[in-house]
């Protein structure tokens, strides 16, 4: 094709559509993760007589072996490629959610019980055992599930640096990573109401066809991956105009250190650069808040305010909760105006973005005081604080695939995602524990009670979590510098 047809020639934007299914994928790891947050308080604790501590071990758990397989996971995807490793990360996580489903059965055989209203019914002893028992075998399921999930992120960072130029990945990724938004969004309008719906017809006790049916997304994405994506070089959808687009970075990436033929980086020589850091501690000391109100959200409408998870009222709060967090959309398009308007190099843009989000959080201090005049103040400024880190998480992204060659971004997007795990497990197993105990002993914390202690300390840690990252990331990397291999 001649440069003056190139050039004249109207661009196609299949890159958008790779976008959308990045941002399916996306939807579908938030929705499987959100089954058991929204169903134990009220499906699933009574039945296996969980405590607080119960769930917090398992979402704790969850948490750690979703870090280590981060770990790997990145790692896994650049030696397999974009294709083949998105689809076995969501095959092996659509499968641990569909597993969930045979834990209440596996307790029933292990323990000779009857059926599940023998295990409600058990007392003494007995409940302990069951609640035990119960949370192995949701363990065991929640480590496939975080083994595949662990997958997502470095697998669509991956796909965005192939799909999108540096000054537009920022916005691609805040696209996709709405993703997890619209599966929080939809999440509490139609998990608790799939559960009751099984419920009332006899199938089990509600919840194992949640899991199920929610799963079951996962292959139905797997068949359009199959079929839709490739290399945008090799991908006749994609058109020269496009193409060129694309790889406008590549002459100057080029002419600085990166090369198609650069030598890989290896797992541990990550570990050297200083950049790597940065991004370990910007994911450790943040990812853990967006967890925390991702997984104790529902638990503290109802613990707070009363309201079960499968009542309208606790679903239109989380509804609009996550109809707030929205607002990151325009997060991820932030650097790319202050590109625009400034000349700013990708990095510094997106440290000054960065910067602005990590400010919003600080209203998380004044939720639970609030939350006293009504329940809507928590609930509007949890969906600030949660737009907010989304904003944050799609910039930290691409700060990996700015400074990085594009053979290491899966492998530093999953040693982020491993610190961000790591993160995540201290904060969920810390809030189990914290307010088992603030409920046992009636604990006092600037003058809340009991479990609503509790839940302030926790907010306090979120409210300064996203400066203290910053300055650590600012003073670790104060410039934007390419990685020499």
């Amino acid at each position: 094709m001649s440069t003056t047809k190139t050039s004249s020639e109207t661009m196609s934007n299949y890159r958008w559509i790779i976008c959308s299914m990045l941002f399916f994928a996306t939807a579908v790891n938030y929705l499987d993760r959100q089954v058991l947050s929204l169903t134990w308080k009220d499906f699933i604790a009574p039945e296996f007589h969980w405590t607080d501590t119960h769930y917090g071990t398992i979402t704790a758990i969850f948490s750690i072996i979703y870090a280590i397989a981060n770990l790997f996971a990145g790692r896994f995807v650049d030696w397999l490629g974009s294709k083949k490793g998105y689809l076995w990360a969501i095959a092996i996580w659509s499968l641990g959610a569909c597993l969930h489903a045979l834990c209440g059965w596996a307790t029933e055989m292990s323990l000779g019980l009857k059926d599940v209203n023998e295990m409600i019914a058990a007392s003494g002893a007995l409940t302990s055992t069951i609640a035990i028992t119960s949370v192995y075998y949701f363990i065991a399921a929640r480590i496939v599930l975080a083994v595949g999930e662990s997958g997502n992120f470095p697998a669509a960072i991956k796909v965005t640096a192939e799909y999108f130029p540096k000054k537009d990945r920022a916005f691609a990724t805040s696209i996709f990573n709405a993703g997890s938004t619209i599966g929080a969004l939809i999440a509490p309008v139609s998990i608790p109401p799939l559960a009751s719906y099984f419920k009332s017809i006899g199938v089990g006790n509600g919840w194992e066809m949640a899991f199920i049916v929610i799963g079951a997304l996962g292959f139905i994405w797997m068949g359009l991956w199959m079929f839709m994506y490739k290399k945008p070089q090799e991908n006749p959808q994609v058109n020269a105009a496009e193409l060129a687009y694309i790889q406008q970075d590549k002459e100057k990436e080029e002419a600085d250190v990166h090369t198609e033929d650069e030598p890989k980086i290896s797992l541990w020589q990550c570990f050297k650069f200083r950049q790597t850091w940065a991004i370990i501690f910007g994911k450790f000391l943040t990812d853990g808040v967006w967890w925390f109100f991702l997984f104790w959200t529902p638990a503290y409408i109802s613990d707070v305010y009363g309201f079960s998870s499968d009542s309208a009222t606790a679903q239109l709060l989380i509804f609009v909760l996550y109809a707030i967090t929205m607002l990151s959309i325009y997060g991820g398009k932030l650097p790319t105006i202050i590109i625009n308007k400034t000349g700013k190099n990708p990095y510094a843009a997106r440290m000054q973005a960065m910067l602005i989000f990590a400010v919003f959080p600080l209203f998380t201090l004044f939720a639970q005081p609030l939350g006293n005049i009504s329940y809507w103040f928590p609930i509007i400024i949890i969906g600030i604080a949660g737009a907010a880190h989304q904003s944050w998480s799609a910039n930290i992204y691409s700060v990996g695939s700015d400074m990085f060659p594009k053979s290491a971004v899966a492998t530093i997007i999953g040693i982020g995602g491993m610190a961000g795990g790591v993160g995540a497990f201290l904060i969920n197993m810390c809030s189990g524990i914290l307010f088992d105990y603030a409920a046992e002993s009636q604990m006092v914390f600037f003058g809340f009670e009991g479990k609503e202690a509790g839940y302030f300390i926790i907010f306090c840690i979120c409210a300064v979590a996203y400066l203290i990252a910053w300055c650590v990331m600012k003073a670790l990397v104060p410039k934007y510098k390419l990685i020499k291999v």
